[in-house]
C-alpha cells in the first residue's frame, strides 16, 4: 500500500528525465486522470492510491516527450484557458509580451486588430477579451488551426469580434479591408539548420511548418515586414515575436522599410523577444 503522494514521487522521479518541472506534471497527470482539480488533489496526498490505469497512460505518453498541453487537452495563456490540440503550437509565456504590446498601444478605445499565423488563436482571443472595444482579424495556413482558433474565441466569448482567414500572412484580407491599427504575429521564426537540436518536446510533436523559416529564421518575418505598411493606420504598430540573436537583424530590416519608433519588449530572461515598430503618422 502506498499513499497518493508517495505515488506522486515516484512518477516525479520517471519524469525528471523529460521535464524541468517533473512533480508539477505528475500531479497535472494524476489531477486529469481522476478528473478533479489539482488544489483537489494535493488535499488528499495522505490517502491510500489506488490505481488508475488513465494515469498510467498519460504518464507514458509524457515520457515519450508528449507535451502537456497536448495530454490535457488546454493550456494557460494570458490567466485563460485554451483549447490546444496536436500539432499546434503550444501557447508560451514569451507570446504574452506581444499581447501586452498591443494591448498597451490601443488602450480601451475602439480599434482593429490584424494577428497573422494565429494558431490556437491564443494572441487575438486574449486580446479581443482584454479589449473589450477591439475587433479581431486573425489568419493562419493551417484550417486546423483556425478550428481550434474558433473554439477558443468562442470559449472566451469573442467570437462575434473574430474575423478567421485562411491564408498565408496578408493574402488573407480582402481588399477594402483594414487599415489596422495594430498588426501582431508570433511567426516562424527558427532557423532550419537548429531544428535537429530543439528539444524533444518540441521536434517530436510540434509542426515544424509554425517553427522552422529558412536559413536565418527570418523568411516569414521578412514578407511580414514588408507588407504590413499597406494594411497599417498611419501610426499603426507592428508587433512580433523573435528569437535570441534576431533583434538587430530585424530591426534593420524594419529601417529598410520606414518603420519608425522601432524598439524591442525583453522576456522575464532579458532576451529581446519582441520586435515593435510604428508606421509613419500622415
Amino acid at each position: 500500500m502506498i499513499t497518493t503522494a508517495e505515488r506522486l514521487t515516484q512518477a516525479a522521479r520517471q519524469l525528471a528525465a523529460v521535464s524541468d518541472t517533473p512533480r508539477l506534471d505528475a500531479e497535472l497527470l494524476l489531477a486529469h486522470a481522476r478528473g478533479v482539480s489539482r488544489a483537489a488533489l494535493l488535499a488528499r496526498l495522505k490517502e491510500e492510491f489506488r490505481e488508475f490505469p488513465a494515469f498510467e497512460t498519460l504518464l507514458d505518453r509524457r515520457l515519450r516527450y508528449e507535451p502537456l498541453a497536448y495530454i490535457l487537452g488546454a493550456w494557460e495563456f494570458f490567466s485563460l484557458d485554451f483549447i490546444v490540440e496536436a500539432p499546434l503550437l503550444v501557447p508560451r509565456p514569451e507570446t504574452e509580451h506581444v499581447v501586452e504590446t498591443v494591448l498597451e498601444h490601443i488602450g480601451t478605445r475602439p480599434a482593429a486588430v490584424l494577428d497573422i499565423g494565429t494558431g490556437t488563436g491564443c494572441i487575438a482571443v486574449s486580446v479581443a477579451h482584454a479589449a473589450r472595444a477591439a475587433s479581431l482579424f486573425a489568419t493562419d495556413i493551417n484550417p486546423r488551426a483556425l478550428a481550434v482558433a474558433r473554439k477558443n474565441a468562442e470559449r472566451h466569448h469573442v467570437a462575434e469580434r473574430l474575423t478567421l482567414r485562411l491564408g498565408k500572412l496578408f493574402q488573407a484580407l480582402h481588399p477594402g479591408e483594414g487599415p489596422f491599427d495594430a498588426i501582431c504575429s508570433n511567426p516562424p521564426y527558427v532557423e532550419d539548420s537548429a531544428w535537429s537540436g530543439l528539444d524533444p518536446v518540441i521536434r517530436l510533436h510540434e509542426d515544424p511548418g509554425a517553427l522552422l523559416a529558412g536559413s536565418d529564421g527570418l523568411d516569414v518575418v521578412r514578407g511580414l515586414i514588408a507588407g504590413a505598411p499597406e494594411w497599417l493606420a498611419p501610426g499603426g504598430l507592428l508587433a512580433f515575436e523573435i528569437g535570441m540573436g534576431q533583434y538587430e537583424a530585424v530591426r534593420d530590416l524594419l529601417e529598410h522599410h520606414h518603420y519608425k519608433h522601432i524598439r524591442s519588449v525583453r522576456d522575464l530572461a532579458g532576451i529581446d523577444r519582441v520586435a515593435v515598430a510604428e508606421t509613419p503618422r500622415s
